[in-house]
């Protein structure tokens, strides 16, 4: 901590304690007095261009309408110029095949919305299997994590009068069978963790109130959450319980009738069931008699066999030094696993019981690939590919491991002369950092130093993996600027000890990795310290708070989203409890000097230069507490720093709740950086 930082203040020392009431008038005063000169600022002539063009690119419709299969159909959730909040529609997969599907709409969200005289925000829905007659359909007021839920008719495609209906909450429903589902959500008081999660599932039957539902687990007040869910293959019905102790750590049972039988696997893995398969992802290593199953590895058991304890672990993927499990998902009869090699993708298909792998043909080279949706009751899948310079294409493939190209997805802007790298930096302990360098060519493109926007995460084992943006492309490499994607810890790219390395105390690694990268920008003449702008939100957010109170002489400008800044609070607002095996617990005094190092609202400067922040964030955030980015913003302010602030009324932890807010934040966004960076 520097000797001109603040001293933590008690809660009843800090000034700005009241900016911490999310809807209180005095507040959003204070919020109104903000947006407005930030909006007279860099709402300019560019910023109109900027806004039109982004637009352009989210209502398109040759965007590629992703899909999931259900039964005989595919479900596609779309927004467009007309359908601002969206449609939940489907269509067959001979008509997907062609230019211009026919959709079949089940529900206009924005008519729903008018209805009801409510801003409804898509949420989605839980589709009965195998009958795939009614849905239960999540609805948020602004894009909240909270939301409505109402039973859906698929065949009238009407409401339920009378149907299952929850009120506004964090709620985990599910189905359990055509007349029950499986819930948790808020029951009344002492029935929410302190994370504000359900910790109480219930068994609700049709026709009878909440209030008289069965329940069938309780977890603890200091739980993150407990869920519960169902599967209902023919010879393979379970009714699972998840109990997260905490964000890394969880405990999963099988429900028989009233007896909760314990899946033993080490809490910090992630279990799933697939038919008669047990699967198992390791985030530590695991010793079993004399064998030690290393930490990233996927292991396979039959499931029975394993809770009798007669299983054979199988070894279905095990990382090394430079590859690492991204994820995976089943068909009926095979699995699907992507992995990263050094953040460059492969995908492999697997047949269960040998294991064997192999890879799937047909993906495009230089390009990042995902599974977008996998039919575990059929033999058909979906994938995405895409790069920095390569717009999406969208495959579809069987068990047999063949691949057609289905859909692809336009170019929106001129990529041909576009340049992309992967570099690696060595950070302050030692440890090579990757990261790739997307440099425009063309008439705007310069030989030597350029605006460059740098942009991080860091938290909580999220890859930042290679990917197509149009409004990215548009807005900043058309124009002439320089993208930089840091693969830092706190990520999983490297798999889950590159995360860990990164957790508690030593959250400090992913500072340093990010400062290492910005530094060798410069020293590689890719730009200079007055034309690197750094970019992130939520966690990445906090990243952007530690880079302007520890790093300030490296940047030209910092674009700071959703953050999480006040580390000495963050566990007491919104869903801050969730996360302290992340970032550790600041009312133990052993935490508290590690957080204390970092946390850029008790480690703000009078002294120090620091370079102008725009800092944007959203008040029906219901993840991330905005009075993060308010009191942050205040202190700045009576710091004498320039900051710039931008509230959105909606959005929820997204920042935006359609395609017009999003188009809006991008101009924003990309008129600060293009105004603070490229100045003569």
């Amino acid at each position: 901590m520097t000797s001109q930082a603040h001293a933590a203040p008690e809660d009843n020392q800090d000034p700005y304690l009241w900016l911490e009431d999310v809807t209180g008038d005095e507040a959003l005063d204070w919020v109104r007095a903000r947006n407005e000169p930030t909006l007279a600022r860099f709402r300019d002539e560019n910023f109109e261009r900027m806004r039109t063009e982004a637009l352009e690119v989210l209502d398109t419709d040759a965007r590629i309408p992703y899909v999931v299969r259900r039964g005989e159909y595919l479900y596609n959730f779309w927004r467009d110029a007309a359908n601002p909040r969206g449609l939940w529609r489907r269509t067959t997969l001979d008509s997907y095949r062609t230019e211009s599907p026919e959709w079949d709409v089940l529900i206009d969200v924005d008519e729903l919305g008018r209805a009801d005289g409510e801003k409804w925000v898509w949420a989605g829905a839980g589709v009965i299997y195998p009958e795939y007659t009614r849905a239960l359909v999540s609805l948020s007021r602004g894009g909240s994590d909270a939301s409505i839920v109402r039973e859906f008719d698929m065949l009238t495609r009407q409401f339920v009068d009378d149907g299952f209906q929850l009120p506004e909450a964090k709620s985990q429903v599910s189905w359990a069978d055509p007349d029950t589902v499986l819930v948790g959500t808020d029951f009344g008081p002492d029935s929410l963790t302190d994370s504000g999660y359900p910790r109480v599932v219930k068994r609700w039957r049709r026709g009878t109130p909440l209030a008289e539902a069965e329940t069938v687990f309780e977890g603890a007040r200091s739980d993150v959450n407990v869920v519960a869910s169902a599967s209902r293959i023919p010879g393979y019905e379970r009714t699972l319980i998840g109990r997260a102790l905490d964000f890394w750590n969880e405990e999963v049972y099988e429900l028989r009738g009233t007896e909760l039988i314990r899946i033993d696997a080490p809490t910090d893995a992630s279990v799933s069931l697939h038919r008669e398969w047990l699967l198992i992802e390791l985030r530590s290593d695991w010793s079993l008699g004399e064998v030690t199953y290393t930490a990233g590895s996927l292991l396979a058991a039959n499931y029975d066999e394993f809770l009798a304890g007669t299983a054979q672990l199988q070894v279905v993927f095990e990382p090394d030094e430079h590859t690492a499990l991204n994820h995976y998902a089943w068909t009926e009869g095979r699995l699907l696993i992507v992995s990263l090699a050094d953040v460059a993708s492969r995908v492999e298909i697997v047949t269960p019981g040998d294991w064997r792998r192999e890879p799937v043909a047909g993906i495009p080279a230089a390009t990042n690939t995902v599974v977008v949706s996998a039919d575990d009751t059929g033999d058909e899948f979906f994938l995405d590919s895409s790069g920095f310079d390569s717009p999406s294409r969208l495959m579809r493939g069987t068990d047999d491991g063949q691949l057609e190209q289905i859909k692809s997805a336009p170019g929106f802007f001129d990529a041909e002369n576009i340049s992309v790298t992967q570099n690696f930096v060595t950070s302050q302990d030692g440890t090579s950092i990757p990261y790739f360098v997307v440099r425009p060519g063309g008439p705007r493109a310069s030989d030597g130093p350029a605006p460059t926007l740098l942009y991080g995460y860091g938290g909580f084992e999220s890859s930042n993996t290679p990917g197509y943006s149009g409004v990215l492309g548009r807005l900043w490499l058309a124009r002439g600027g320089t993208y930089v994607l840091a693969n830092i810890r706190g990520g999983g790219e490297y798999g889950p000890g590159w995360h860990t390395q990164a957790m508690r105390e030593g959250r400090h690694k992913v500072a340093e990795d990010f400062a290492a990268v910005a530094t060798d920008l410069v020293d590689r003449g890719i730009t200079t310290v007055e034309q690197l702008g750094a970019q992130g939100g939520s966690n990445g957010g906090l990243l952007m708070g530690i880079m302007l109170t520890q790093y300030p002489e490296r940047f030209g400008a910092l674009v700071c989203s959703v953050p999480l800044l006040d580390m000495k609070r963050y566990h007491l607002l919104l869903a801050g409890a969730s996360w302290v095996a992340e970032y550790g617990d600041p009312d133990n005094p052993d935490d508290w000097a590690f957080i204390s190092e970092y946390s850029p609202y008790q480690n703000i400067s009078s002294t120090r230069r620091y370079p102008p922040v725009l800092m944007t964030t959203s008040t029906r955030d219901d993840r991330v507490h905005p009075g993060h980015a308010r009191k942050m913003t205040a202190a700045l302010e009576a710091a004498g720093h320039p900051v710039f602030y931008y509230e959105n009324i909606e959005g929820g932890h997204a920042g935006a709740a359609d395609n017009e807010q999003v188009a809006f934040k991008s101009a924003l966004t990309y008129s600060f950086l293009w105004q603070t960076l490229a100045r003569p």
